[in-house]
């Protein structure tokens, strides 16, 4: 499979494929696509991995393309002005997702619900005690809000995120919130109350924006009127 990522501030991305290649993806992400590609939906492992995806916030079941005939080209666009990400997944390599971040795959990956084991991280962290764990062996596209901006990061660095900004991180780093320090810095800094630690070792994706704040900042402005 070969793919190319184009467009701007909503970007999509064109996967051509040979003939029997798959791609699966959320629904709803497919924009255009080839008269050979088939397409079949399911539920993928069952109704506890079905049940997984919803609390990670996907939906329940996947579409899976298939190139029938010949080679086949489908594109698959972000619901969201950002960025797509391509991450290649390796069965020593799995990662976590901000929710709602999986746009599309190759076959052979695997995505399971992940609890993170600390309380104020679930409650304070911005993307939620919920997140997403992608294993096995293939590429994994995701939507990321705003501007993708990456990070290696060294065994025991740390790095200070705004809470919700952070989109991806490898499996071996971890993730802690912790409060504001100072009472002036709280009541007048501008910064919330928590802000989230990521440590190393392991790569991770940063996002210029998330949705629920560009949603914050928009409501005083969406003002129902009934004339």
């Amino acid at each position: 499979m070969r793919y190319e990522i184009r467009g701007d501030s909503l970007p999509v991305v064109i996967c051509n494929l040979e003939e029997g290649e798959q791609m699966v993806n959320q629904g709803g992400a497919m924009s255009w696509m080839t008269p050979n590609m088939q397409m079949s939906t399911e539920g993928g492992g069952g109704l506890g991995k079905a049940l997984g995806r919803m609390f990670a916030g996907e939906k329940i079941f996947r579409n899976v393309y298939t190139a029938v005939g010949g080679p086949g080209m489908i594109a698959f666009s972000s619901s969201f002005p950002g960025s797509i990400v391509a991450v290649e997944v390796t069965p020593g390599h799995p990662v976590i997702l901000q929710k709602s971040a999986f746009l599309a795959a190759t076959p052979g990956l695997d995505s399971e619900v992940f609890f993170n084991r600390k309380a104020a991280t679930g409650f304070f962290g911005g993307e939620g005690f919920i997140m997403q764990k992608w294993s096995g062996s293939g590429l994994l596209f995701l939507e990321v809000d705003g501007s993708a901006v990456e990070y290696e990061l060294g065994a025991g660095e740390t790095m200070v995120v705004s809470t919700g900004d952070l989109a991806m991180m490898d499996a071996t780093c971890t993730m802690d919130v912790q409060t504001v320090k100072g009472v002036k810095n709280v009541l007048f800094g501008g910064e919330g109350l928590f802000l989230t630690y990521v440590t190393g070792p392991g790569h991770i994706t940063l996002q210029t924006m998330n949705a629920a704040d560009l949603a914050g900042r928009l409501a005083p402005y969406l003002v129902t009127s009934n004339k």
